[in-house]
């Protein structure tokens, strides 16, 4: 598709000018942009960076929540030739200085005052960054430090610029070209500085394209954009494949709405992590154990009957006449009314994506009647690599190669991807570059995989991460981090799990409880506690976490790869994992290392056979102060398992 995504809005405003663009729930009150007032928008707001002295090829930084006005902003300054950066809107004003002085930003866009207090704050490090922007005016009437101004301000401006020059915006935008940089979008990183991912509008545009036609996707299509805008997954969904498909784009008022305005919306096609499925599910378990007995009997008999046929209806396997019966009646009483609580209702199409799914929460899904499948990218390659096809949705796979991608195995058992795809490369980064693309044009994903004998990809982990043991009964045995953390976290009483063992005799893990999941099951035991350090310090939470670590054990001991991956011992952290506190990156991924070495304490008295161990962590808040944390932790062991033989 040789074009822009300027000039794709131009399009849809010209041959459907009333049609929806986007929707934002204002005061609980949604509010349409047509395509007709987006481009009219966009026109504006490109006016006024022009006249602002914003430049072609020059970068600029946005940071917000999923807003029409920061959407409008971005395709602004694709029209002018310049580049927008979207940035974490909960990263803290230090994660911002170096992808700023990284990218000469002079120009930023900020959603409220919360974003704005942090740019001021980094501005004496950002010493070019003049021109702050905002949408949201509460809070900031009495804000008067230079080049601080009100985006409305800025669009006025843009307007009366093209009333006196109306050619200007239709010849900016003419002038573009599918190779030219659209964006770019700095990878969290687990070690060192983000990385500027360099995307052009073809890389984007192609890949948008690819995936609106493998799953049909029309302007008749609804989603809801709540992911953060700086992560890629979400603006390709949100922006790349809106632009391409012409479908509407539905705002949450804010994150603390984002059920609520689900369930109002009823998107058709839906994307979110596994921990949100997660979420979604134990909410409604929690609930369904407040029913009565009658309805709570009745869930469960209907549940076990969509357990057994549902995944076969998905995938258009046959099922008995009786069966059928039995779960059009469920529909009618349980599955259907259960969409609908969860806002899926009209889902066509649902995505996870990020990290593994638990087996139990992906067939949950599909037993219920909502279309979940997995895919497969990265920011690197524009997200979509491997897609699963409707009828071929497993849990153990992310799905097969999409259109125009490659994938061969290194020796080592790396994937390597070639794809239209693929980044231009790493800004004012050539060694980093070097790395990862290779001169005949293939992409190190760094993850280790293999294709099954269906044509499906498997992932087992990082490649950096696989390890060996050293020593003891499983001496030379494979050791996959990941792998073992995600069998973990497929327990809903699990949020996280840090896995310890590469040449070491034996594994050891560090567990965050999910504090809602957990509170509300001590609750029903009534069970007191005052907080997440005391309840993940309770006997019986050990005693809870010890049946899940077992479990695992059990299903590893099956697996002739990973049986010496087995866990010996574990402990239940006394505070939850957080970005702020660098222990996760932004888009939550585990960063291991600096794990490791945050609480060397804790992995020396895993080792050393230590019983408990004292340990006490600064911390955070939100405001941005700090304090600390200390607890005496409980070490326990887990029950291991001789590994199974495979039948000859």
């Amino acid at each position: 598709m040789q074009t822009t995504f300027p000039q794709l809005l131009l399009g849809h405003a010209r041959s459907r000018p009333e049609g929806a663009a986007m929707r934002e729930k204002e005061y609980g009150i949604w509010q349409t942009t047509t395509w007709a007032q987006m481009a009219q928008l966009v026109e504006a707001l490109a006016c006024g960076l022009h006249q602002a002295g914003l430049r072609r090829d020059e970068h600029m930084v946005v940071i917000g929540a999923n807003r029409p006005r920061l959407y409008a902003t971005m395709l602004a300054a694709q029209s002018l030739g310049a580049i927008p950066v979207p940035l974490y809107q909960d990263a803290v004003g230090g994660e911002c200085v170096f992808p700023i002085n990284n990218a000469e930003v002079r120009f930023c866009v900020v959603e409220d005052q919360e974003q704005v207090d942090k740019m001021l704050e980094i501005r004496e490090r950002c010493p070019q960054l003049s021109h702050i922007y905002y949408d949201d005016p509460r809070g900031l009437r009495n804000y008067n430090q230079a080049g601080l101004d009100a985006l409305g301000a800025l669009i006025e401006a843009g307007q009366a610029f093209s009333s006196a020059q109306p050619d200007f915006f239709g010849t900016e935008v003419a002038k573009a070209r599918p190779d030219d940089v659209a964006a770019m979008f700095f990878t969290s990183g687990t070690t060192g500085n983000p990385k500027g991912v360099v995307h052009t509008h073809h890389t984007l545009i192609d890949r948008a394209a690819v995936g609106a036609r493998f799953d049909k996707l029309t302007s008749a299509d609804e989603v809801l954009a709540y992911l953060p805008p700086a992560w890629i997954g979400q603006n390709i969904f949100s922006y790349a494949q809106w632009l391409v498909a012409g479908y509407v784009v539905n705002c949450p008022e804010s994150a603390s709405t984002v059920t609520i305005d689900l369930k109002e919306v009823g998107p058709t096609y839906y994307f979110a992590p596994p921990r949100v499925f997660e979420g979604l599910l134990t909410s409604v378990m929690i609930r369904m154990e407040d029913a009565g007995a009658i309805k709570r009997q009745m869930f469960h008999h209907f549940m076990e009957v969509a357990r057994r046929v549902g995944p076969d209806l998905m995938d258009g396997k046959a099922v008995g006449l009786l069966d059928r019966l039995k779960y059009r009646l469920g529909d009618w009483l349980v599955y259907g009314p259960l969409r609908n609580n969860l806002g899926m209702s009209r889902v066509r199409v649902a995505y996870t994506a990020g990290e593994a799914i638990g087996p139990d929460l992906f067939s949950f899904y599909r037993s219920i009647g909502v279309n979940l499948k997995q895919l497969y990218g990265s920011t690197e390659t524009a997200v979509f690599v491997c897609l699963q096809p409707d009828h071929e949705a497993r849990a153990d796979t992310v799905g097969v190669p999409c259109e125009g991608v490659e994938i061969k195995l290194s020796d080592s058992g790396e994937i390597l991807v070639k794809s239209p795809g693929l980044l231009k490369g790493y800004y004012k980064n050539e060694a980093a570059t070097a790395e990862v693309l290779s001169a005949d044009g293939w992409y190190h994903t760094s993850d280790a995989g293999f294709i099954d004998a269906s044509g499906h990809l498997k992932i087992i982990d990082r490649v950096k991460d696989v390890g060996r043991l050293k020593g003891g009964d499983f001496d030379g045995a494979m050791f996959a981090p990941k792998y073992v953390e995600n069998k973990l976290k497929f327990f809903s009483h699990i949020k996280e799990a840090v896995a310890f063992g590469d040449q070491r005799e034996r594994v050891c893990v560090m567990i965050n409880i999910d504090f809602d999941a957990v509170g509300n099951w001590a609750e029903r035991r009534n069970l007191s506690y005052a907080g997440y350090t005391d309840l993940a310090q309770k006997p019986e939470v050990y005693e809870l976490i010890r049946e899940c670590v077992e479990q695992v054990n059990a299903d590893l001991s099956r697996d002739e790869l990973l049986a010496g991956s087995q866990i010996s011992r574990f402990l239940v952290l006394h505070k939850e994992l957080d970005a702020d506190d660098g222990e996760l990156t932004r888009t939550n991924k585990v960063r291991r290392g600096f794990i490791g070495e945050k609480y060397g304490v804790l992995v020396d008295a895993l080792y050393g056979g230590k019983a408990e161990q004292y340990i006490e962590t600064q911390v955070k808040f939100e405001d941005g102060r700090t304090g600390s944390v200390s607890a005496t932790l409980q070490i326990r062991d887990a029950k291991t398992f001789a590994p199974v033989k495979a039948a000859a």
